[in-house]
């Protein structure tokens, strides 16, 4: 029992780091997300028009009977898929535009290479 008493005041001032750390990590944690708010600050308006567009779209597939297999093959043709067209698919990830980024595998060695110096 003595030992345990004995081993538990050694970790005392740990115990204050831990503490410490963590109250830290909390504190941190809930500061960086106000930091997004600098990041690209979208126009009002921007996605209205392809909102209004999805709904005109919508609206007209309502009144129509069932779109047959080659009116949907036509309309998928045109862009990802059938309903988003051709909308931002600029922004997406694809194999065709992203051949020259990095993986995750490789940043971590990169990083990994920094640290240790190699």
């Amino acid at each position: 029992m003595k030992i345990i008493a004995s081993v538990l005041s050694i970790f005392r001032p740990v115990r204050f780091l831990v503490v410490a750390f963590t109250c830290a990590l909390i504190l941190l944690s809930n500061t960086f997300p106000a930091f997004a708010i600098d990041s690209y600050q979208s126009d009002t308006t921007e996605g209205t028009t392809q909102l209004l567009d999805i709904q005109r779209k919508t609206d007209e597939a309502a009144k129509e009977p069932p779109a047959g297999l080659r009116k949907v093959q036509k309309e998928s043709n045109e862009g990802l898929n059938e309903v988003q067209g051709a909308a931002d698919i600029d922004k997406q990830k694809r194999p065709e535009n992203s051949q020259g980024s990095t993986s995750v595998e490789e940043n971590v060695k990169n990083f990994l290479g920094k640290v240790t110096g190699n």
